[in-house]
């Protein structure tokens, strides 16, 4: 009888999933809460089979692997605006200043709160640091648009980081099984810079800028109509260059997330403004709001099923510091001095959700070399949790504030005036 159940089940979370944001859109309640909450009801159960990401590890890497990747797609698409140093500075300064900060604070509380071997607490920390496109849907853009300039600064900041630093983060996962299996030498760190940061950051880069500019060139500048198949929109060809960037990347030894992530701006590059971005990006959306959803319930179950169990108190104020101190605090730092306000930078600081790729770089290192397993499992599903919970009430209210300040502003603008813009 399990097989008609799981079917039953995933029915019905999709069709949840489809009618939920028209029957709390006026409520404090996200699509994420809701399916994590109903996992954990739903492990609550008797008689159904055990939920452990222990047990079952390769099916749990492909599944969360599957879903950051499509998001990732997802987020390229829904960017207006031209990459840039100066117009990505707040995403440089997220990427380069706050994400390495936050790696390291939560490895130093792992280690010295917690009591986490070395590798591991470096593993904790690359895993939470990352902020995830999956979950973080109320303070990211919307569908593309036709022109640059329609993405207010939180949004754009918090989305562009977000399709970025899942593949950033993967080098310092790799130095946390190098840590584990070979320990810290010269040799070791030498090696692993060259392969897992210089190489395969180049080759992940280089790889997804050639398959978009390819595939680019393809939809929307064959020299043969019938193979312009932007001229016809199908949603599916979004996942062709998905699977096409990350597959041939991996092959090639880079990071497919980065490749995901730079194909999909590259694709958007080759016609900003064409119709067939926004077909493209709809698709992705719905397959990811569908897979979102069956993983959150399963986690919310695993959660109920004792995925806690190894929990401790010092475990859970490694999760609670990153969330209402460390992200907070590291974020707001490395945007002094960009555009927004000082209201702007919190928010950014603020809502980095945790998620789906800190699901998928625990399960991925567990298979690469011997880790506490259960201990990292328990913190990482409650910082998940948390943050979903978290950001999840607070994000609409908050966002929504600083459009409406931004509205108030806006006419003064038009009137002539040197207007203070910042929040």
């Amino acid at each position: 009888m399990l097989a008609p159940v799981l079917f039953t089940l995933a029915g019905a979370s999709a069709l949840v999933a489809a009618l939920l944001p028209r029957v709390v859109d006026r409520l404090p309640v996200n699509l994420p809460m809701a399916f994590l909450g109903g996992g954990v009801l739903l492990g609550l159960v008797p008689g159904l089979p055990t939920v452990d990401p222990l047990e079952h590890e390769e099916a749990t890497k492909h599944i969360t692997e599957l879903v950051v990747i499509i998001s990732l797609m997802g987020a390229g698409l829904a960017l207006d605006r031209a990459v840039g140093w100066r117009r990505w500075a707040s995403t440089w300064r997220l990427i380069l200043i706050a994400m390495p900060l936050t790696i390291a604070l939560v490895a130093w509380a792992g280690w010295a709160l917690a009591g986490l071997p070395i590798a591991a607490a470096v593993l904790l920390g690359a895993a939470l640091a990352p902020t995830d496109p999956v979950l973080a849907s109320d303070v990211q853009v919307g569908e593309p648009a036709d022109e640059e300039g329609t993405e207010d600064e939180v949004r754009f900041a918090l989305t562009s980081e977000a399709g970025l630093n899942d593949g950033a983060a993967f080098p310092i996962v790799h130095l946390a099984v190098v840590l584990a299996t070979a320990g810290f030498s010269a040799v070791t760190m030498r090696d692993w810079f060259l392969e897992d940061v210089a190489l395969r950051g180049v080759v992940g880069v280089v790889s997804g800028i050639v398959v978009g500019w390819l595939l680019g060139r393809l939809f929307f500048h064959s020299p043969v109509p019938s193979l312009r198949l932007a001229d016809n929109a199908e949603g599916f060809t979004a996942l062709a260059v998905t699977f096409l960037a990350y597959g041939v990347t991996e092959v090639l030894h880079g990071y497919g997330f980065v490749a995901v992530f730079v194909a999909a701006c590259t694709i958007r590059a080759a016609e900003r403004s064409h119709g067939a971005h926004r077909v493209a990006h709809e698709f992705v959306e719905q397959i990811e709001r569908m897979l979102t959803s069956w993983l959150l319930l399963v986690l919310g179950a695993a959660l109920a099923d004792g995925l806690l169990d190894a929990l401790t108190w010092p475990l859970a104020l490694v999760g609670i510091l990153l969330v209402f101190v460390i992200r907070p605090l590291a974020g707001y730092l490395s945007l002094l001095r960009t555009p927004g306000g000082p209201r702007e930078r919190w928010v950014i600081g603020i809502f980095g959700v945790r998620g789906i790729g800190s699901l998928f770089y625990l399960a991925y290192a567990l298979g690469e070399a011997e880790f506490p397993g259960e201990e990292l499992w328990a913190v990482v599903g409650f910082t998940v949790a948390l943050s979903v919970f978290v950001h999840g009430f607070t994000a609409a209210p908050v966002v929504g504030a600083l459009d409406a300040a931004r509205i108030r502003k806006a006419p003064s603008r038009h009137s002539g005036d040197v207007a203070d813009t910042h929040l």
